[in-house]
């Protein structure tokens, strides 16, 4: 059975590099039928901390991708974090067994010069004075180590380019290069797609699979995104983890789907990954590094918001509402669910995150308007607006249809009165019952608002200019 891992280290917040490299090993195992464990290294006991490894299970299960195994739910071949590993002595068994085949031997340092070594023995020294530490060190063979990357082809590396390497620090706790090779081998993990940073790793790895006697999995080292300078996706060129995108207002398929076609040759460009696990062909892959254009995320994003359903993106809205802490609104939102799907089945036409949704929506949802300064300026401030909000008022009272096709026939006759231009009608509506100049379209947004909202709006507006006189700017 195809066996597939994503082992993140929790030093971090989850970086969109690693959620692609975990989508590719998901859908390699779900297209195989087989496993996707999810393994948490925190072998840098310095850095590790348990906010990031809780955050790296929010953003996986936030992304969709799901595990068969793993540190929150456990497996066969647990336990699946490598602290825990540690304490069970799993690593210090094949580290004491590599030393007792002469392919590993303890190295003395003194403890502020961890470079140079001070003796070696193949015996765990027990003379050590309180000024030296003690390693285990893999030791490199002669000859030349070679391996099939399912990206790369064939791959050659001379061994004599390596040095002899630690496997186990002066703490016990054994190295990254040493642990993966451990936990993949008996954690039956038969194929591992990863990031081409790890590709000078995977002679060191195979030496030691060499050296214990095993069989190593199938490599797949996957060109990273890069930055606008190609150069490695970094904080540099913005914010890259899944949390920031979570929270700015992407949806998880909108994400998915952009870092899915980062590297991916797939025969659509709008889609849900979990639709392609059938297409999925290591294969499609690209071997070229790509850049991340925040640019088309966004435009991937708000096709994806035009193209869900309305009570599917209602529900996505109100879980982005909790996630971000804006309770108060959600509960306004909640309160009037009917009008609420009318409001944003409007406003995503416009826009392309659901923190734009939020933005959009402000004024459908809130009490009191605040109006932009442009909008008094330009549509306030002069000798017509208190004749216009009141004929307005007039009309909008006398209404019976309530359409937006009734709407528009009030508005144009308003228009047709010709207080003032047409357009200044328009935007004087438009800001007077949102306070903005930017909305969704002038008769939808009215329609939608409903017969109180507009009135009360418009009368506290009149109210307004008929207190200031005209005068909005002392």
């Amino acid at each position: 059975m195809v066996r597939c891992r994503f082992a993140p280290s929790p030093t971090g917040n989850l970086h969109v590099g690693g959620v692609r490299t975990a989508l590719f090993n998901w859908l390699f195992a779900k297209n195989q039928s087989g496993n996707f464990v999810l393994r948490i290294e925190d072998t840098d006991t310095e850095r590790s901390e348990k906010k990031f490894e809780d955050q790296i299970f929010a953003s996986m299960k936030w992304c969709g991708l799901d595990w068969s195994e793993g540190p929150d739910i456990g497996g066969p071949y647990g336990p699946y974090r490598q602290s825990e590993r540690v304490e069970l002595g799993i690593y210090d068994r094949f580290a004491r067994e590599l030393v007792e085949k002469g392919a590993a031997y303890y190295a003395v340092y003194h403890r502020d010069d961890p470079e140079n070594v001070l003796r070696t023995s193949n015996e765990r020294p027990t003379d050590l004075s309180a000024d030296e530490t003690c390693t285990i060190k893999f030791k490199i063979p002669a000859g030349v180590t070679e391996f099939f990357d399912l990206s790369k082809g064939d791959m050659s590396f001379e061994n004599e380019n390596f040095g002899d390497f630690v496997i186990v620090k002066s703490n016990g706790f054994p190295t990254y290069n040493f642990a993966v090779v451990v936990d993949d081998h008996l954690m039956e993990i038969t194929h591992v797609f990863r990031g081409e940073d790890h590709l000078t790793n995977t002679p060191r790895q195979i030496m030691m699979y060499s050296a214990l006697g095993w069989e190593h999995p199938v490599f797949m080292h996957i060109p990273l995104i890069l930055g606008s300078d190609r150069a490695p996706l970094s904080k540099r060129h913005g914010h890259t983890s899944v949390d920031h995108f979570r929270s700015e207002g992407y949806l998880s398929v909108g994400l998915m789907n952009y870092l899915a076609l980062l590297g991916w040759t797939v025969d659509q460009e709008i889609f849900d990954y979990h639709e392609k696990v059938k297409d999925f062909v290591p294969s499609d892959i690209s071997n070229k590094g790509v850049v991340f254009d925040y640019e088309k995320l966004e435009w991937i994003n708000g096709k994806h918001m035009r193209l869900m359903e309305p009570e599917r993106l209602l529900a996505e809205f109100g879980l982005w509402l909790k996630y971000t802490g804006r309770f108060d609104y959600y509960a306004s939102v909640e309160s009037e669910p009917f009008y609420a799907l009318e409001v944003i089945s409007m406003c995503r036409e416009k826009i392309n995150t659901i923190e734009q949704l939020y933005d959009f929506s402000i004024p459908f949802f809130s009490e009191e308007i605040d109006y932009q300064e442009e909008y008094v300026v330009k549509y306030l401030e002069n000798g017509w607006s208190k004749d216009l909000i009141a004929a307005a008022i007039r009309r909008f009272e006398g209404a019976d249809d309530w359409s937006v096709e009734g709407v528009e026939r009030v508005i144009r006759d308003l228009a047709e009165e010709k207080i003032t231009s047409k357009k200044n009608t328009f935007q004087l509506l438009r800001g007077g019952v949102t306070g903005r100049l930017v909305t969704p379209g002038l008769f939808e947004t009215i329609s939608i608002l409903g017969r109180d909202r507009v009135l009360d709006r418009l009368e506290n507006l009149l109210e307004l200019v008929e207190y200031e006189e005209g005068d909005f700017s002392s």
